[in-house]
Protein backbone atom coordinates (compact mmCIF):
# COMPACT_ATOMS: atom_id res chain seq x y z
CA UNK A 1 0.00 0.00 0.00
CA UNK A 2 1.30 3.43 -0.89
CA UNK A 3 1.41 5.68 2.15
CA UNK A 4 1.30 9.34 2.96
CA UNK A 5 1.28 10.37 6.61
CA UNK A 6 1.38 7.30 8.81
CA UNK A 7 -0.04 7.41 12.31
CA UNK A 8 2.23 6.23 15.07
CA UNK A 9 1.11 2.66 15.58
CA UNK A 10 0.79 0.81 18.86
CA UNK A 11 2.75 -2.40 19.32
CA UNK A 12 2.28 -5.34 17.01
CA UNK A 13 0.21 -7.11 19.66
CA UNK A 14 -2.40 -4.37 19.32
CA UNK A 15 -3.04 -5.13 15.65
CA UNK A 16 -6.63 -6.28 15.31
CA UNK A 17 -6.89 -6.66 11.52
CA UNK A 18 -4.13 -7.34 9.02
CA UNK A 19 -4.77 -7.87 5.32
CA UNK A 20 -1.81 -9.43 3.55
CA UNK A 21 -1.65 -9.30 -0.29
CA UNK A 22 -5.43 -9.70 -0.49
CA UNK A 23 -6.97 -10.13 -3.92
CA UNK A 24 -10.63 -10.35 -4.94
CA UNK A 25 -11.81 -11.49 -8.34
CA UNK A 26 -15.31 -12.16 -9.65
CA UNK A 27 -14.64 -14.24 -12.73
CA UNK A 28 -12.56 -12.05 -15.03
CA UNK A 29 -13.31 -8.91 -13.04
CA UNK A 30 -10.45 -7.99 -10.68
CA UNK A 31 -11.68 -5.77 -7.83
CA UNK A 32 -8.69 -5.79 -5.45
CA UNK A 33 -5.07 -6.75 -5.92
CA UNK A 34 -2.12 -6.89 -3.52
CA UNK A 35 -4.12 -5.16 -0.76
CA UNK A 36 -2.12 -4.73 2.46
CA UNK A 37 -3.64 -3.05 5.49
CA UNK A 38 -3.22 -3.13 9.26
CA UNK A 39 -5.49 -1.58 11.87
CA UNK A 40 -4.48 -1.25 15.50
CA UNK A 41 -6.67 -1.09 18.54
CA UNK A 42 -7.93 2.43 19.15
CA UNK A 43 -7.38 3.62 15.56
CA UNK A 44 -9.98 4.62 12.96
CA UNK A 45 -9.54 4.37 9.20
CA UNK A 46 -11.73 5.99 6.54
CA UNK A 47 -12.11 3.84 3.42
CA UNK A 48 -12.75 5.93 0.32
CA UNK A 49 -13.36 5.15 -3.34
CA UNK A 50 -16.00 5.67 -6.02
CA UNK A 51 -19.02 3.39 -6.31
CA UNK A 52 -17.96 0.01 -7.65
CA UNK A 53 -14.33 0.44 -6.58
CA UNK A 54 -14.43 -2.47 -4.15
CA UNK A 55 -15.09 -0.85 -0.76
CA UNK A 56 -17.88 -3.27 0.15
CA UNK A 57 -15.84 -6.23 -1.09
CA UNK A 58 -12.94 -5.18 1.11
CA UNK A 59 -15.22 -4.84 4.14
CA UNK A 60 -16.82 -8.22 3.46
CA UNK A 61 -13.39 -9.84 3.24
CA UNK A 62 -12.19 -8.11 6.40
CA UNK A 63 -15.39 -9.17 8.14
CA UNK A 64 -15.04 -12.82 7.05
CA UNK A 65 -18.26 -12.62 5.05
CA UNK A 66 -16.36 -13.40 1.83
CA UNK A 67 -13.16 -15.32 1.26
CA UNK A 68 -10.46 -13.50 -0.70
CA UNK A 69 -9.34 -14.89 -4.07
CA UNK A 70 -5.77 -14.65 -2.80
CA UNK A 71 -3.82 -13.45 0.20
CA UNK A 72 -4.57 -13.75 3.89
CA UNK A 73 -6.79 -12.08 6.47
CA UNK A 74 -5.51 -12.05 10.05
CA UNK A 75 -7.87 -11.25 12.93
CA UNK A 76 -6.11 -10.60 16.25
CA UNK A 77 -3.03 -12.36 14.90
CA UNK A 78 -4.95 -15.41 13.70
CA UNK A 79 -4.84 -16.41 10.03
CA UNK A 80 -8.36 -17.15 8.83
CA UNK A 81 -7.97 -18.77 5.39
CA UNK A 82 -7.82 -22.28 6.84
CA UNK A 83 -10.70 -21.88 9.26
CA UNK A 84 -13.93 -23.78 8.84
CA UNK A 85 -17.14 -21.88 8.23
CA UNK A 86 -18.18 -22.56 11.84
CA UNK A 87 -14.89 -21.18 13.18
CA UNK A 88 -15.18 -18.10 10.95
CA UNK A 89 -18.73 -17.53 12.23
CA UNK A 90 -17.57 -17.79 15.85
CA UNK A 91 -14.68 -15.39 15.25
CA UNK A 92 -17.00 -12.97 13.48
CA UNK A 93 -19.45 -13.12 16.41
CA UNK A 94 -16.81 -12.66 19.09
CA UNK A 95 -14.41 -10.13 17.50
CA UNK A 96 -16.31 -8.14 14.87
CA UNK A 97 -19.15 -5.63 14.79
CA UNK A 98 -20.95 -4.45 11.64
CA UNK A 99 -22.89 -1.30 10.78
CA UNK A 100 -24.47 -0.94 7.36
CA UNK A 101 -26.06 1.91 5.41
CA UNK A 102 -29.46 0.34 6.07
CA UNK A 103 -30.00 -0.30 9.76
CA UNK A 104 -31.41 -3.86 9.35
CA UNK A 105 -33.18 -3.68 12.71
CA UNK A 106 -35.80 -6.36 13.29
CA UNK A 107 -39.14 -4.54 13.07
CA UNK A 108 -40.96 -6.75 15.59
CA UNK A 109 -38.40 -6.09 18.35
CA UNK A 110 -37.96 -2.96 20.43
CA UNK A 111 -34.70 -1.01 20.34
CA UNK A 112 -33.75 -2.79 23.57
CA UNK A 113 -34.64 -6.17 22.09
CA UNK A 114 -32.63 -5.55 18.92
CA UNK A 115 -29.50 -4.71 20.91
CA UNK A 116 -29.98 -7.54 23.41
CA UNK A 117 -30.50 -10.17 20.69
CA UNK A 118 -26.86 -10.70 19.58
CA UNK A 119 -25.85 -11.02 23.21
CA UNK A 120 -28.52 -13.65 23.82
CA UNK A 121 -27.33 -15.55 20.75
CA UNK A 122 -23.81 -15.45 22.21
CA UNK A 123 -25.12 -17.03 25.41
CA UNK A 124 -25.38 -14.07 27.78
CA UNK A 125 -28.22 -14.26 30.36
CA UNK A 126 -31.21 -12.14 29.43
CA UNK A 127 -30.95 -9.78 32.42
CA UNK A 128 -27.30 -9.03 31.63
CA UNK A 129 -27.99 -8.65 27.90
CA UNK A 130 -30.84 -6.22 28.47
CA UNK A 131 -28.83 -4.22 31.02
CA UNK A 132 -25.95 -3.83 28.56
CA UNK A 133 -28.39 -2.98 25.75
CA UNK A 134 -29.96 -0.27 27.90
CA UNK A 135 -26.54 1.13 28.80
CA UNK A 136 -25.41 1.28 25.17
CA UNK A 137 -28.63 2.84 23.92
CA UNK A 138 -28.59 5.40 26.73
CA UNK A 139 -24.98 6.29 25.88
CA UNK A 140 -26.14 6.99 22.33
CA UNK A 141 -28.99 9.25 23.45
CA UNK A 142 -31.79 6.68 23.22
CA UNK A 143 -32.46 6.17 26.91
CA UNK A 144 -36.08 7.25 26.50
CA UNK A 145 -36.64 5.13 23.38
CA UNK A 146 -35.77 1.67 24.72
CA UNK A 147 -39.27 0.24 24.30
CA UNK A 148 -39.88 1.78 20.87
CA UNK A 149 -39.89 -0.41 17.77
CA UNK A 150 -37.83 0.67 14.72
CA UNK A 151 -40.90 2.05 12.97
CA UNK A 152 -41.38 4.46 15.88
CA UNK A 153 -37.83 5.81 15.63
CA UNK A 154 -36.43 8.47 13.32
CA UNK A 155 -33.78 7.53 10.75
CA UNK A 156 -31.01 8.85 12.97
CA UNK A 157 -32.39 6.99 15.98
CA UNK A 158 -32.62 3.77 14.02
CA UNK A 159 -28.98 4.06 12.99
CA UNK A 160 -27.91 4.81 16.57
CA UNK A 161 -29.70 1.62 17.63
CA UNK A 162 -27.86 -0.25 14.87
CA UNK A 163 -24.55 1.12 16.20
CA UNK A 164 -25.47 -0.04 19.71
CA UNK A 165 -26.28 -3.49 18.35
CA UNK A 166 -22.90 -3.66 16.57
CA UNK A 167 -21.15 -2.88 19.85
CA UNK A 168 -23.27 -5.17 22.01
CA UNK A 169 -20.83 -8.09 22.09
CA UNK A 170 -17.81 -5.84 22.78
CA UNK A 171 -16.05 -6.43 19.43
CA UNK A 172 -12.39 -5.69 18.82
CA UNK A 173 -13.03 -4.37 15.31
CA UNK A 174 -15.94 -2.33 13.95
CA UNK A 175 -16.62 -2.45 10.22
CA UNK A 176 -19.06 0.11 8.81
CA UNK A 177 -20.28 0.48 5.22
CA UNK A 178 -21.57 4.02 4.56
CA UNK A 179 -23.20 4.02 8.03
CA UNK A 180 -24.79 7.46 7.59
CA UNK A 181 -25.40 7.31 3.83
CA UNK A 182 -29.19 7.27 4.20
CA UNK A 183 -29.33 10.26 6.56
CA UNK A 184 -29.61 13.98 5.88
CA UNK A 185 -26.34 15.96 6.35
CA UNK A 186 -27.23 17.36 9.78
CA UNK A 187 -28.33 14.01 11.20
CA UNK A 188 -25.42 12.26 9.48
CA UNK A 189 -22.83 14.37 11.29
CA UNK A 190 -24.44 13.81 14.68
CA UNK A 191 -24.74 10.06 14.24
CA UNK A 192 -21.19 9.80 12.91
CA UNK A 193 -19.82 11.77 15.86
CA UNK A 194 -21.69 9.45 18.22
CA UNK A 195 -20.20 6.44 16.41
CA UNK A 196 -16.64 7.77 16.67
CA UNK A 197 -17.11 8.71 20.31
CA UNK A 198 -18.22 5.17 21.18
CA UNK A 199 -15.41 3.59 19.14
CA UNK A 200 -12.75 5.71 20.82
CA UNK A 201 -14.20 5.34 24.30
CA UNK A 202 -14.03 1.56 23.93
CA UNK A 203 -10.60 1.51 22.28
CA UNK A 204 -11.83 -0.34 19.19
CA UNK A 205 -10.25 -0.55 15.78
CA UNK A 206 -12.62 0.74 13.09
CA UNK A 207 -12.67 0.60 9.29
CA UNK A 208 -15.42 2.84 7.97
CA UNK A 209 -16.34 3.22 4.30
CA UNK A 210 -17.72 6.65 3.44
CA UNK A 211 -17.95 8.97 0.46
CA UNK A 212 -18.13 12.04 2.70
CA UNK A 213 -14.76 13.80 3.03
CA UNK A 214 -15.99 15.87 5.98
CA UNK A 215 -16.57 12.65 7.90
CA UNK A 216 -13.35 11.05 6.70
CA UNK A 217 -11.33 14.00 8.00
CA UNK A 218 -12.49 13.15 11.51
CA UNK A 219 -10.69 9.80 11.42
CA UNK A 220 -7.06 8.93 12.12
CA UNK A 221 -6.13 7.59 8.70
CA UNK A 222 -7.52 7.60 5.16
CA UNK A 223 -7.18 4.75 2.67
CA UNK A 224 -8.51 5.06 -0.88
CA UNK A 225 -9.04 2.30 -3.43
CA UNK A 226 -7.34 3.48 -6.62
CA UNK A 227 -7.06 1.15 -9.63
CA UNK A 228 -7.77 -1.90 -7.44
CA UNK A 229 -5.05 -1.01 -4.92
CA UNK A 230 -5.01 0.70 -1.52
CA UNK A 231 -3.39 4.11 -1.28
CA UNK A 232 -3.00 5.90 2.05
CA UNK A 233 -3.11 9.68 2.46
CA UNK A 234 -3.52 12.24 5.21
CA UNK A 235 -7.02 13.21 6.38
CA UNK A 236 -5.78 16.81 6.31
CA UNK A 237 -5.26 16.57 2.54
CA UNK A 238 -8.88 15.76 1.70
CA UNK A 239 -10.74 18.39 -0.22
CA UNK A 240 -13.79 19.88 1.46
Amino acid sequence: MSEGRMSKAPGAGDTVLRLEAVERRYGDLVVLTAADLSIERGRTIALLGPSGSGKSSLLHIAGLLERPSGGEVHIKGRATSGLSDAARTALRRDALGFVYQAHHLLPEFTALGNVALPQLIAGKPRAEAEAEAARLLTSLGLGERLTHQPGQLSGGEQQRAAIARALANAPDLLLADEPTGNLDPSTSGKVFDALLEMVRARGLAALIATHDHDLARKMDRVVTIVDRQLVESSPDDLAA
